[in-house]
């Protein structure tokens, strides 16, 4: 029986030279020294790729714990169970590595915006403010309170105290306006110090082929991103009454950028090819030889996941109503368009290459840009906030949400992605899963609107963002959008409900498995408990069941 192989790192080193530059990862760990003369001797403009593409990495490597506990995949028989993540029984040494490389990418780009800082580069600095705030969202919404104000100080202060988690999401927001205004007002010339952002930035630039006159486009790309960071911070603190929605609006308003539009991936490009792949293509499909990943053999598609795409004839599944054909967000394995329930103890008959697993619409190709923000989740979002009433004009949240479904398609491949989705809305017509429109019919349906969204934002993260999935079903209880359905759950979120399925995710059928729960947030690092002892200690005994972030308030 197989073990669980966990890969690890696609090196800093190696992507710069994909990029066409040369460092040194050592350069930039976090718990190096910053005043290493080593340190003093990199150019904010050789790090900012190197620290474009770790994000990029975070993003795709961290997260096969968070899509197989909100049912979208599982571990095939293939493998030995893993005991930890199946019963729920996490521990300080379970996860580390959103940890370890948020932080990590962080050093980094302090880096990028202390020294374009001193040289007056400000594209520069501005990226590096928001791609930070990128990461501590992250951290916050995994972990709670962290190391903020006192962080990525190295030595000077190897044991930062804690901050608030929601004083850091107002910081946040400010640090995002700062960068988007940095980058606004820059110039750039090919001579001065913003020189070079046309390749360098890898996100919204072209590092291949770049020029002077990308720039323009560039600045409001980043605009776009910033305030679509803002908007998922906004729409995490929906029931938070420390932040005030309407004046943070205001502010997306009056800056007048708008969100990440149609075809607009936020996605990171060094140049990913064949053996130096797209880090999502690397871990989830294949080795840099061409062979069959060791994860690609483990992760497997999740049976109530995928049996609740099937059936809503879902085209990132099958080719029409019920098909059981190859499709885009799953591939069908030996045994058809099937999957495995999570935790079932290994069988011969779940055996990796009898299920389906992760699609081509998902893992894509070993030269695809690694998604950060996919235009998909950002329609998601405009039209939870038009559902709300934060936006008051423009496209409805009926039309938002499905322009973003319609989004997703297109970013899985699906052929002819309006027509697709034509064809998704009308059979799937009075279904509130998929029909905005739906009304409720006691005592098993929830009427459409808000469930329509978040049950529409599941069938498109899948792979893409599992983290958004998380926090969704730890910040909307059922009940708030089923009142009359006496099976919501006043706790979290459910979907497949909605569609006429099971409620869903469904718990780990482990044998070992006792909880009844999945967790809402991970443990501080065992490393926390032991270099930063008294300040992680102030946070107080810290359950994964029940210590929640800060929007988690109902």
């Amino acid at each position: 029986m197989k073990l669980k192989k966990i890969l690890y790192g696609f090196s800093l080193a190696a992507m710069i030279i994909a990029a066409g530059s040369s460092c040194n990862k050592a350069k930039f760990n976090i718990n190096r020294n910053p005043n290493d003369p080593t340190d003093s001797s990199v150019t904010y403009d050789v790090v900012l790729p190197a620290a474009l593409h770790a994000s990029g990495t975070i993003v795709a490597r961290q997260w096969g714990t968070i899509q197989n506990w909100m049912g979208f995949w599982a571990r095939s028989g293939t493998y030995a169970p893993n005991v930890t993540e199946e019963t729920y029984a996490i521990t300080t040494g379970f996860g580390n590595g959103i940890w370890n490389n948020c932080y990590d990418n962080n050093y980094d780009y302090n880096i990028v915006q202390a020294k374009a800082n001193a040289a007056g580069a400000t594209f520069y600095e501005g990226i590096a403010r928001i791609m930070k705030a990128h990461n501590y969202q992250i951290l916050v919404d995994v972990y709670g309170n962290v190391p903020y104000t006192q962080a990525l100080k190295g030595s000077s202060n190897p044991t930062p105290a804690y901050d608030n988690q929601l004083d850091i999401y107002k910081a946040l927001f400010r640090e995002i306006d700062a960068g988007i205004d940095l980058i606004k007002n820059s110039t750039v010339t090919t001579t001065n110090s913003n020189k070079g952002i046309w390749t360098n930035d890898i996100m919204f630039g072209d590092p291949v082929n770049g020029v002077i006159g990308n720039v323009a486009a560039m600045k409001t790309k980043w605009a776009k991103f910033g305030n679509t960071l803002k908007l998922r911070m906004l729409i995490h603190c929906y029931a938070v009454a420390g932040i005030n929605k309407t004046t943070e609006m205001n502010i997306i308003n009056a800056e007048g950028s708008g969100f990440l539009g149609a075809g607009e991936n936020a996605q990171v490009q060094p140049g990913y090819k064949s053996d130096k792949p797209n880090p999502f293509y690397n871990l989830y499909k294949a080795n840099t030889d061409g062979s069959q990943s060791a994860n690609n053999v483990y992760y497997r598609a999740n049976k109530w996941g995928i049996d609740v795409y099937k059936g809503d004839g879902d085209p990132r599944v099958g080719t029409g109503a019920y098909s059981g054909g190859s499709g885009r967000m799953y591939e069908a394995g030996t045994g058809g368009m099937i999957g495995v329930p999570y935790g079932l103890p290994p069988v011969t008959a779940n055996a990796s290459p009898v299920l389906a697993g992760i699609g081509p619409g998902v893992y894509r190709t070993s030269s695809s840009p690694q998604c950060i923000i996919s235009s998909a989740e950002s329609f998601f979002l405009q039209s939870e906030a038009r559902f709300r009433g934060w936006i008051t004009s423009g496209p409805s949240a009926q039309s938002l949400m499905e322009t973003g479904t319609q989004e997703s398609f297109a970013f899985m491949g699906v052929t002819n992605p309006a027509a697709a989705l034509t064809a998704y809305l009308g059979y799937n017509g009075g279904f509130p899963d998929v029909d905005y429109t739906a009304p409720a019919i006691a005592p098993n349906y929830p009427a459409g609107g808000l469930v329509t969204i978040l049950s529409q934002k599941w069938f498109a993260l899948n792979g893409v963002n599992s983290l958004e999935v998380w926090t969704d079903y730890r910040r909307v209880p059922f009940k708030e959008v089923a009142p009359a359905l006496a099976s919501a759950s006043a706790t979290h979120f459910s979907w497949g409900l909605a569609g006429g399925f099971s409620a869903g995710p469904l718990i780990s059928v482990a044998p070992q498995n006792t909880s009844t729960q999945i967790p809402v947030r991970y443990l501080y690092p065992q490393t926390e408990y032991n270099y930063n002892p008294t300040n992680v200690g102030l946070q107080g005994v810290i359950d994964p069941f029940s210590s929640r972030i800060f929007w988690d308030i109902n």
